[in-house]
C-alpha cells in the first residue's frame, strides 16, 4: 500500500511540474516572443519618434570672436492632432457632434465651401481653460496663429503656444502637461546676438519653425516634426546649409488613451551641432567702422573696408541699424511695425545699395581713357562744355566763373574738374567705360553672399534701348556718365572694390566667408578670387596716372580730401558729392545731397581700400573723408598694438539732419579742412528723388550730382611691381612727399612712426 500512494504522489507531482512548465512556457510566448506584436493590439498604446532640431553652429570673425551663438530657451509645443483625437474623444463619449466650421477653398477656379473642424474652439475649451486655471495662458491670435498651423500641418509639425520661458514657468508647465492632451514642454537652442546691433545687416536673423513650410520628404518617418529656425537675412540665410544642425531622435512610448506616458529607454539620439562659419569680418574694424559712425554724430551713412591684397571685406557697417536679439525668438509685430516706419530704413543695408557715387567715378572713368590710349592727353576748361544745345558747366564757372585751363589726367583727378571729364570720357568712347566697368565689376552683383545686394547701373546704349525705345544715346550722357552722374548708380561695396584694385593692381571679387569648421576640423575655406589682373589690361606707368591723382587729392595743398590725413602714413583717395533730393512726411521736396571718400591706405603695398557714404552732408572732403582718416587710422593702428575694446553697441535710429562737418572730439582737423572742399554738386544732369524703402528695398535710389575742387601739384612717391600686386613694396625713405602732410592722427598719433 505504501508503494502504491508514493507513486500517485510522484505522479501528481510530475503533473504539477509539467503544468507549472506549461504555464512559464506561455507567458515566456505571450510576454516576451510575441510582446510586440500584442503590445501593438492595445488601442492608442504605441511608440511614436520625434524630430529634436539641431543647434545652429556659431558664427564668428577672422579670428574667432563670437558675432552669433546659441542659448537654451525653453517653449511649450502643442500637438494639435492629439488635441482634436481627445476633442473627438469625449464627444463620442457625450454623443455630441464635434464643432466644425466653413472655409471656403477654390477648386478649378470655383470657389466652393467645406467643413473644417474648429480647432480653437477645441483648444481653448480643452487646454486653455486648464491652463488659465493654473495662470500659464497667454493671448494668441486665434485665426493667423493657431488656425493656419493647423490648416497647414496638422499634426506634423507641433503649435509653439509660448516660447522662451522662464524656468518658474517651465517648472509649472512640466509638472501639469501629463495631464493635458498633446501638450509638451522642450528645451530648444535660440539664437543670440552678444554685440548687439554690430554687423546687423551681415548677421542677419533666423527666422521660426512656423514660417518654414517643410515638405512631405522632410516629414517622412517622423511621428512629430520639430523643424529647424533658418536664416531669414543676412550671412544666417547665405551659409545656413553650413549653420543648420543635424537633428536628433526621442522615442516616446504612450498608452492605451494616446498619452505620452513616457520616453523609450535607450532610443534617444541627441542633436549635433552644425557647423562654426568663421567670416573675413575683424570685429575689431567692424567696431572701429561703427563707432566711427555713430561719434561722427551721422544718421545715415555706410562704410565698407576691403583687404586690397585678397578681397576680404574686413568691415561692413551701417546706419541706422537693428538689433538682430529682437528678432529671438520671434520679433514683436510692434518691434516690427516701428522699423517698417522708420523713414530713415534702418533695414537698409546702404553698404550694398546702389547710390550715385559722384566724382569719386572718375576714377574708373580714368582707367577707362588708359583703354583706349587718351590717358595722356590733355584738355582744356573753360568752365563749360557744349553737347547739342546743352551747355554743360564744370563747378568752378558755377561757384566763382571761373575755369581750370588745360588740364592732364592726374591733375584733373586732384581738381576734379568735370569739363576735363566730359571731354576724356567721350574721347575714351561709352564701349571702354563699359568694358573698364564690368572689368572692376561695376553694373553687376560683386558676388557677395547677401542676397540683398544691388547690381548698380553702368549705363550704356544697349542698357539705355533696353529701357527707353526712344531716347537714343549721346555725347550728352556719355559726359555725364564720366562724372558718376546721370543714371550711373554703384554701391559703397563696390567702389570701395574699384579702389583695392587701383591700389594692388589685381581686382578680387569681395567675399566674406573665412572658412567652415566642425569643432578643430576644417570643412572648407575661402581662396581669394581674382576678377581680373589689371597689369593685363593697362600699362603700369598708366595705372601710376590714376594713382598719383588720388595721392595729389589727399596730399596735395588744393586738394579736397586733406581731412584724410594720417601722420606718418600715406593716404590716396577721391571725394565725391551727389545731388539727391528727398520728401518730408509733409511732401515737401528739400534737398538730402549725398556725399562719398574712396581711399587706400598706405600708398605703398595698401592694406586697407576704404568706401564712406554720409547721407544729408555738404561736401566729400568735409564729412565723408574725415570718417575715413578715423577708420584708417585706428585700423593701421592695431599692428602697433592699439585695442579698440569692443563691446555690444546699441541700435542707431537714424535722422534727416544735415551734416555741414564731421569733426570728432579728440581730433578737431578735419571741421577746418572742410572750408578747403569746393561743393561741387555736380552738373545739369536731372533731378531725381531717393526711393528708400523697407524691410528688403530693391529699388535704387535716385541721386543727383557731385563735388571737387583745385590745388597744387606735388609729386607722390613711385611704386613697382609686387608677388600680390603690382603696387605692392615696402616704401624707402627718400620716396616720402616733398610737402609734408599735417598731423590728423588725434590720440592715436603717437602709434605712428615716422618714416625717417
Amino acid at each position: 500500500m505504501v508503494v502504491k500512494y508514493r507513486f500517485r504522489l510522484y505522479l501528481l507531482t510530475l503533473a504539477l511540474l509539467c503544468g507549472f512548465g506549461v504555464l512559464v512556457y506561455r507567458l515566456w510566448w505571450l510576454q516576451i516572443e510575441h510582446h510586440q506584436e500584442f503590445v501593438n493590439k492595445v488601442p492608442e498604446a504605441k511608440r511614436e519618434r520625434a524630430r529634436i532640431p539641431g543647434v545652429r553652429g556659431e558664427i564668428k570673425d577672422r579670428n574667432g570672436i563670437v558675432l552669433a551663438t546659441n542659448k537654451a530657451t525653453f517653449e511649450v509645443r502643442v500637438n494639435l492632432r492629439e488635441v482634436f483625437e481627445e476633442y473627438a474623444r469625449q464627444c463620442q463619449v457625450k454623443k455630441v457632434s464635434v464643432p466644425t466650421i466653413k472655409v471656403e477653398f477654390r477648386d478649378r477656379g470655383i470657389i466652393r465651401q467645406k467643413d473644417e473642424p474648429d480647432i480653437v474652439t477645441m483648444f481653448k475649451e480643452l487646454i486653455e481653460a486648464r491652463l488659465a486655471e493654473m495662470g500659464l495662458n497667454v493671448a494668441f491670435n486665434a485665426e493667423q496663429d493657431l488656425r493656419v498651423h493647423y490648416r497647414s500641418f496638422g499634426g506634423v509639425i507641433p503649435w509653439v503656444y509660448r516660447d522662451n520661458l522662464t524656468f518658474k514657468e517651465f517648472s509649472r508647465f512640466a509638472e501639469h502637461n501629463l495631464s493635458l492632451p498633446g501638450v509638451t514642454v522642450a528645451e530648444r537652442g535660440s539664437r543670440v546676438y552678444p554685440l548687439g546691433a554690430m554687423a546687423c545687416h551681415i548677421l542677419g536673423y533666423v527666422r521660426l519653425p512656423d514660417d518654414q513650410r517643410a515638405s512631405e520628404e522632410d516629414r517622412k518617418g517622423w511621428d512629430y516634426y520639430v523643424p529647424d529656425d533658418y536664416g531669414g537675412a543676412g550671412v544666417e540665410k547665405s551659409f545656413d546649409k553650413y549653420l543648420r544642425g543635424r537633428p536628433g531622435v526621442k522615442t516616446m512610448q504612450k498608452n492605451e488613451r494616446g498619452r505620452i506616458v513616457g520616453e523609450v529607454s535607450g532610443s534617444y539620439e541627441a542633436p549635433r551641432k552644425g557647423n562654426d562659419v568663421y567670416l573675413t569680418l575683424d570685429s575689431r574694424i567692424q567696431y572701429i567702422a561703427e563707432k566711427a559712425l555713430r561719434d561722427g554724430n551721422i544718421g545715415r551713412g555706410s562704410v565698407v573696408v576691403v583687404d586690397p591684397q585678397t578681397g576680404d571685406v574686413l568691415a561692413m557697417a551701417s546706419v541706422p541699424n537693428y538689433d538682430p536679439n529682437r528678432f529671438i525668438p520671434s520679433i514683436r509685430q510692434a518691434d516690427w511695425d516701428e522699423l517698417l516706419g522708420n523713414r530713415t530704413v534702418p533695414l537698409l543695408n546702404r553698404a550694398i545699395r546702389g547710390f550715385v557715387p559722384g566724382s569719386t567715378y572718375k576714377v574708373p572713368i580714368a582707367l577707362a581713357g588708359c583703354m583706349a590710349h587718351v590717358q595722356s592727353q590733355r584738355f582744356n576748361c573753360s568752365g563749360s562744355v557744349t553737347y547739342g544745345t546743352n551747355a554743360m558747366q564744370c563747378w568752378i564757372q558755377r561757384q566763382s566763373g571761373g575755369s581750370h585751363g588745360s588740364l592732364g589726367l592726374s591733375d584733373a583727378l586732384m581738381r576734379s574738374c568735370n569739363c576735363f571729364f566730359y571731354q576724356y570720357g567721350n574721347a575714351a568712347g561709352i564701349d571702354n567705360i563699359t568694358k573698364a566697368g564690368k572689368l572692376l565689376g561695376l553694373g553687376e552683383k560683386t558676388g557677395i553672399e547677401l542676397d540683398e545686394e544691388d547690381t548698380g547701373i553702368l549705363p550704356n546704349p544697349q542698357w539705355l534701348r533696353l529701357r527707353n525705345s526712344v531716347e537714343r544715346w549721346s555725347s550728352g550722357y556719355t559726359a555725364n556718365t564720366s562724372i558718376g552722374q546721370g543714371m550711373v548708380l554703384a554701391s559703397p561695396l563696390q567702389m570701395a572694390s574699384v579702389t583695392g584694385a587701383v591700389a594692388s593692381g589685381i581686382a578680387y571679387k569681395p567675399h566674406l566667408l573665412y572658412q567652415v569648421k566642425d569643432g578643430e576640423e576644417l570643412i572648407e575655406t575661402h581662396k581669394p578670387e581674382v576678377r581680373a589682373d589689371l597689369s593685363k589690361y593697362f600699362d603700369i606707368k598708366d595705372l601710376e596716372l590714376v594713382r598719383k591723382g588720388m595721392w595729389k587729392v589727399v596730399n596735395d595743398t588744393g586738394g579736397t580730401a586733406k581731412a584724410a590725413r594720417i601722420t606718418g602714413v600715406e593716404v590716396a583717395g577721391k571725394t565725391g558729392t551727389a545731388q539727391n533730393w528727398r520728401r518730408d512726411e509733409r511732401g515737401v521736396k528739400l534737398e538730402d545731397n549725398h556725399t562719398l571718400f574712396i581711399s587706400f591706405a598706405p600708398y605703398v603695398n595698401a592694406q586697407f581700400a576704404v568706401c564712406i557714404l554720409v547721407q544729408g552732408g555738404k561736401s566729400g572732403g568735409g564729412c565723408a573723408a574725415p570718417v575715413a582718416q578715423r577708420v584708417l587710422e585706428q585700423a593701421l593702428a592695431l599692428q602697433n598694438g592699439y585695442d579698440p575694446k569692443v563691446q555690444p553697441l546699441a541700435e542707431v535710429r537714424g535722422n534727416f539732419n544735415k551734416i555741414e562737418a564731421v569733426s570728432y572730439a579728440d581730433n578737431p582737423l578735419p571741421a577746418l579742412a572742410a572750408a578747403d572742399e569746393d561743393g561741387d554738386t555736380g552738373t545739369s544732369a536731372p533731378e531725381r528723388e531717393s526711393t528708400d524703402t523697407a524691410p528688403r528695398p530693391r529699388v535704387a535710389p535716385n541721386i543727383r550730382k557731385q563735388a571737387d575742387s583745385a590745388g597744387s601739384q606735388t609729386n607722390p612717391p613711385k611704386a613697382s611691381t609686387r608677388r600680390s600686386g603690382i603696387f605692392n613694396r615696402a616704401p624707402r625713405p627718400s620716396e616720402t612727399p616733398s610737402t609734408p602732410a599735417p598731423s590728423g592722427g588725434g590720440f592715436f598719433r603717437r602709434l605712428f612712426k615716422s618714416p625717417q
